[in-house]
């Protein structure tokens, strides 16, 4: 039996804002998983804000698959002692 995998795009340019996850094919034919917020989508080029505030930008044509991923939850206060 062989399993492979099921590779599906979901985000469109209607998700901008919205927080999603791409998987991008990279030229030596591996992935790289990018998490954020999408800031825009102009001219096949797709910004990502990541958590860590940085900007990246993807183009579209190596995104092989997407999805739109739960809000960020907030920052757990820490227990009193």
């Amino acid at each position: 039996m062989r399993f492979g995998s099921r590779f599906t795009t979901e985000v469109t340019p209607d998700d901008i804002g919205r927080r999603a996850t791409l998987r991008v094919q990279l030229p030596d034919g591996r992935f790289r998983d990018i998490v954020g917020v999408l800031e825009s989508w102009r001219d096949g080029i797709i910004a990502v804000r990541r958590r860590d505030n940085s900007v990246t930008d993807v183009t579209a044509d190596d995104v092989v698959a997407s999805r739109i991923v739960p809000q960020e939850p907030p920052p757990r206060r820490r227990p009193r002692e």
